[in-house]
């Protein structure tokens, strides 16, 4: 995940699932854009695990701290900067040489020579997905000031097929309401995938 992502935005992850914080740095953002912080809480709490069944059962609040590029309310055009302290760890249950199929070690091991963080899959955590999210949030408020709208629902698992958008801004607006976990259109869709992914 290393790396700088964007030309007009710059983003850059930090971080490791384990250390004292993951966090993001946003630049390029326009001076003067007003940011409404409980929306970016809000889609933070939609990604935060250890609510079902269906996520892993590591518990974060998610609670963020700006530390640069915003100022009464709104941007200020400087690099802007959020931070995520870790909090629910438990560092003890990794091995150190113990390569996890399906995850990052191996890789991380030879992309940093060994001397990676390799606690919760260090910096390649699907806990880094949260600062992703954080500068989600604040795409989307930008966007939507565009009249742009951004959105998805579960399409299909295991052939069980969801409705297909129709009227893209209604249905968003319809999952809005429904059961945000589990984002389809037809409920009883949904419950049967539910039943196929505990099945399996």
């Amino acid at each position: 995940m290393s790396g700088i992502w964007g030309r007009k935005i710059k983003l850059s992850i930090f971080g490791e699932s384990h250390g004292k914080a993951i966090g993001i740095t946003i630049d390029g953002l326009p001076p003067g854009f007003e940011l409404d912080l409980d929306f970016i809480k809000k889609e933070l709490n939609r990604r935060a695990p250890g609510k079902n069944f269906f996520s892993t059962s590591r518990a974060e609040e998610d609670e963020f701290e700006i530390l640069s590029g915003f100022f009464k309310g709104r941007t200020t055009g400087t690099p802007f900067c959020a931070v995520i302290k870790n909090k629910n760890t438990r560092s003890e249950d990794y091995e150190q040489g113990l390569i996890r199929p399906g995850h990052a070690d191996y890789t991380g091991y030879i992309r940093y020579g060994g001397f990676n963080d390799y606690r919760g899959g260090g910096h390649f955590s699907g806990r880094l997905t949260a600062p992703l999210v954080f500068a989600g949030a604040v795409a989307k408020q930008l966007l939507g000031s565009k009249d742009i709208i951004i959105g998805s629902h579960i399409k299909s698992i295991g052939g069980i097929e969801d409705e297909a958008f129709d009227m893209v801004e209604i249905d968003l607006a319809k999952l809005e309401k429904l059961d945000r976990d589990f984002p389809v259109l037809d409920q009883r869709k949904g419950e049967k995938m539910k039943e196929a992914i505990l099945s399996v």
